[in-house]
């Protein structure tokens, strides 16, 4: 698993940062704000979380591969944007992929650095949403956590999947990809079918 660990790390946030980007790409952003909105979108969780569980520096701020990462994601969206739009709906896609993998990063490595199991799972939701906040905050928007179908609730979902491998002595890499399974599952489920959580009945 600490093989597996910084490949999925990068993973999300490439995806993520695709998903930045091609936001950015939709507000007709240079090139640099491209690159800006990747580089945040993609790592933004991650820095969260590595703050939160006391790893410093963060990774993201450590470690190069973080920075071309983003940044060739902000390329791959700039110049290749047409492509990435003829699949449906793509910043939705990529962010369903960037949730589901940052939620169980998140957990595993809170996990790793010996947080209780329900903090870890706190923390790897708050890894997996953090991205998708600070993309929307930068585009003055509300961020999808706040209003989106099973945001929030699928990468908890996820990352609680990590911790009950973890509380039954499951291989970690295949409670991994189950947890990184589940979250995309649930959410892009929710994306295609509209499933929102309850919401309070307003006086007409």
């Amino acid at each position: 698993m600490n093989h597996l660990l910084p490949v999925l790390d990068l993973a999300g946030t490439f995806v993520f940062a695709i998903s930045g980007a091609m936001a950015g790409v939709n507000k007709r952003l240079d090139i640099f704000g491209v690159a800006v909105l990747a580089f945040a979108a993609g790592n933004a969780g991650g820095i969260l979380r590595d703050v939160l569980i006391g790893a410093a520096p963060p990774a993201a701020i450590g470690h190069w591969r973080y920075v071309v990462v983003s940044l060739t994601a902000a390329l791959v969206a700039f110049f290749g944007h047409r492509l990435i739009e003829r699949i449906q709906s793509p910043v939705s896609i990529f962010d369903a992929a960037g949730l589901a993998l940052f939620a169980v990063v998140g957990t595993r490595k809170a996990l790793d650095f010996g947080l209780h199991p329900i903090m870890a799972a706190v923390l790897g939701m708050l890894t997996g949403i953090g991205g998708g906040i600070v993309r929307d905050v930068l585009l003055a928007r509300i961020p999808a956590v706040l209003h989106a179908e099973l945001y929030a609730v699928a990468a908890l979902a996820g990352a609680a999947m990590v911790v009950l491998g973890a509380v039954l002595a499951l291989p970690p890499a295949a409670t991994a990809i189950a947890g990184a399974a589940l979250c995309f599952g649930l959410r892009f489920m929710a994306l295609r079918h509209g499933w929102r959580l309850p919401v309070p009945r307003m006086p007409d």
